[in-house]
């Protein structure tokens, strides 16, 4: 399987954390940071392997007719097309609403 991530999946990871870094500025650590980062992004290459593919909870990824699945806090859309997975969306959990 290949795996295709939009630009926006990743930058939805890296605002998510930065901005938790700027609210705990005190407690929360750069090396920290960068590793919940990178555990958000590997959680992308367990799709279809061991995430399993779930309903779309979100109206947006429901219309779009996108697959769903999670990774410990993270909500993953995603496609596929052929052997490759395409990874359109990804939302933390405190965001899952419409």
């Amino acid at each position: 399987m290949r795996y295709l991530i939009h630009s926006s999946c990743r930058r939805n990871i890296v605002d998510f954390y930065r901005h938790v870094a700027m609210k705990y500025r005190n407690t929360y650590s750069k090396g920290l940071m960068l590793k919940n980062i990178d555990e958000a992004v590997e959680g992308m290459y367990l799709i279809e392997k061991t995430l399993s593919r779930r309903c779309p909870t979100l109206e947006k990824w429901k219309k779009e007719g996108w697959n769903m699945t999670n990774a410990g806090k993270w909500y993953y859309a995603y496609t596929i097309s052929d052997d490759t997975i395409i990874i359109q969306d990804a939302c933390h959990a405190q965001n899952m609403h419409d």
